[in-house]
This record gives structure tokens, C-alpha cells and sequence, in this order.
């Protein structure tokens, strides 16, 4: 869990933004980090204003500089470079982090201007949707050269099944000393969308009724998380919200530095970017957000 990150890189001083984060987990952490450039065909001469590394010397010196310069003598770090001409990059990072074992993929988004702007066009949009292993997903404009992590929002949707990634979380707080603040999200009468809304609509007052039964459900739910983390340790508080999942959410993490999302993956990228709440979180809020599948099991 949270033994070897992976970091994707193109030569662009954008991608080089998540590095202060990935070199920090990797000290705090004790994992091990791969530095990872693929070769692109027809790739342009340029990237985000940077020159866009088109072979393996030079990706090979690029990688072995960036290092030098982020990483300290004590964290094992590889340099790989996937000299075959990809079609696909997105897909080609989704593939080796089997091949190199990896746990964690470190990444940034393009900047302030929305989802169409992430990483080279939509490779970001498709590791998220696509891939099935947890994604740090960093906004170039907060990144640090000391980032911080001392309070962590933690998104809950009452479903044990996917809360699989909750063993993930406790470690980064443990790790970096942080608070967890957890929040689960029950939708309001009028914020109710497709069946649930039509019901809504015929029977008001029994799905109010319902709805306050949510309510106190997902109380006692995650009370029973409160009870158990800080029996660990943990510093830790709970909060139900009232509204639309992913408002409510952002508003909760307004004093953060971390939001952790539970994603289905293997929707497709349509499909996630259509209806997710996880897409909703991120193209609606600058801080880092960790998502993770909720098919992974950790332990």
C-alpha cells in the first residue's frame, strides 16, 4: 500500500510541478518512485511552452537531471523511458503500473481552466477514468516547493463496499501527523435527480421521511468510523451535509489540503466525465484530490 509511485513525465516545467509532492510521500512514506517518459508518435515539438522530449537519449538525460535536482540520496528512484512509439500515452501509463508495480500515480492537471485543459489534452481525464489504480491529482498553481498535508476531507457515500481505500487514507494521516475530517453527502427534496426525483415529485412527503432516515444512518455510519480511527490515534470529526454531492463536498474541504475521492473507474471516459461525482469534484476546485477506485482492497 503506498509502496511505489509513479510519476509521468514529458519534459514540460507543468509536469515537473508534481515532483515536490511525489519526492515528499516517497520521504514520508518510505516508497519507492519511478520517473516515467513514453515516446509519442507524431508527437508536437512542443508541450505547454516547453520542448517536448522526442527520443530516448534525451529523455533518458532529462529523467536522470530531475532526480538529481527533486529527490534526496535517501529515496530509490527509476528512471524509465518507454523507448517504443505509443499511439496512446494515457493508456500506455495505465499499463505499466503493472509493469512497474506501482501503487500511486502523481500527476498534475493543466491549470485553472477547466477539465479540457488537463495534461497533454485528455490523458489525465483517461488514467482517471480508465485506470484502477489510486491517482494524486495536483493543480500546478497550488504546488509548492513545500507542499503541505495537515487536514484531510474525506468524501463518504454510505456504501461499505466502497470503502475499500480507507486503510489508504489512515496511513497518510498517520504519516504526515494530519487531521481526517469525514463527510457524507444526503441530497435535499429538491437536489433528488432521476428516479429518486420522479419519487420525490409523487410522494414528497414519504421521501423527506426517507431522506431524514438517511440522514440519521449515515450519523451513525460515520460515527462508527470516528470511534474507530481515533481509537488509533487519528485525530478525526465527522459531518453530514445536506444538498448536491459534489458542492457540498468542496464547501466542506474550504480549509483542507487534501480531498479523498472513492471513483468507480471502467465506466469510460465519457461516461465517468458525464456523470461522476469525482469529475464534478475536481473540475470544480483547485486542491490535490486523491481518487481511488472503490474496486481496490487494501490492507
Amino acid at each position: 500500500m503506498l509502496n511505489h509511485i509513479l510519476v509521468p513525465l514529458d519534459g514540460s516545467h507543468l509536469a515537473e510541478m508534481a515532483l515536490p509532492t511525489a519526492a515528499l510521500l516517497a520521504q514520508k512514506l518510505g516508497a519507492d518512485v519511478s520517473l516515467a517518459h513514453f515516446i509519442e508518435k507524431n508527437a508536437p515539438i512542443s508541450i505547454h511552452g516547453d520542448r517536448h522530449l522526442a527520443n530516448p537519449a534525451e529523455a533518458n538525460s532529462y529523467l536522470a537531471e530531475t532526480v538529481r535536482v527533486y529527490f534526496s540520496a535517501g529515496t530509490r528512484v527509476e528512471c524509465h523511458v518507454h523507448s517504443e512509439v505509443v499511439d496512446n500515452v494515457a493508456k500506455s501509463i495505465i499499463s505499466h503500473t503493472g509493469e512497474l508495480s506501482s501503487d500511486l500515480i502523481v500527476m498534475c492537471t493543466h491549470g485553472s481552466s477547466g477539465v479540457h485543459d488537463f495534461m497533454v489534452g485528455n490523458i489525465a481525464q483517461q488514467v482517471i477514468a480508465e485506470g484502477s489504480t489510486p491517482l494524486l491529482l495536483l493543480r500546478p498553481d497550488k504546488c509548492g516547493d513545500s507542499p503541505v498535508i495537515n487536514r484531510i476531507l474525506v468524501a463518504l457515500d454510505g456504501i461499505p463496499e466502497h470503502e475499500n481505500g480507507l486503510p489508504l487514507v489512515a496511513r497518510l494521516a498517520s504519516v504526515f501527523s494530519a487531521s481526517l475530517d469525514l463527510v457524507q453527502v444526503v441530497p435535499t427534496l429538491a437536489t433528488l435527480s432521476g428516479y429518486q426525483a420522479a419519487s420525490g415529485r409523487l410522494l414528497p412527503n414519504s421521501t423527506s421521511i426517507v431522506l431524514e432516515l438517511a440522514e440519521s444512518e449515515a450519523e451513525k455510519h460515520l460515527a462508527e468510523h470516528v470511534s474507530e480511527w481515533q481509537s488509533a490515534g487519528l485525530q478525526v470529526q465527522a459531518e453530514v451535509r445536506r444538498g448536491e454531492p459534489a458542492p457540498q463536498v468542496i464547501a466542506a474541504a474550504q480549509d483542507s489540503d487534501l480531498i479523498v475521492v472513492g471513483t468507480h473507474g471502467k465506466a469510460g471516459l465519457k461516461a465517468f466525465w458525464a456523470g461522476s461525482v469525482a469529475s464534478k469534484i475536481i473540475t470544480q476546485t483547485q486542491l490535490p484530490i486523491l481518487l481511488i477506485p472503490v474496486s481496490l482492497v487494501f490492507s
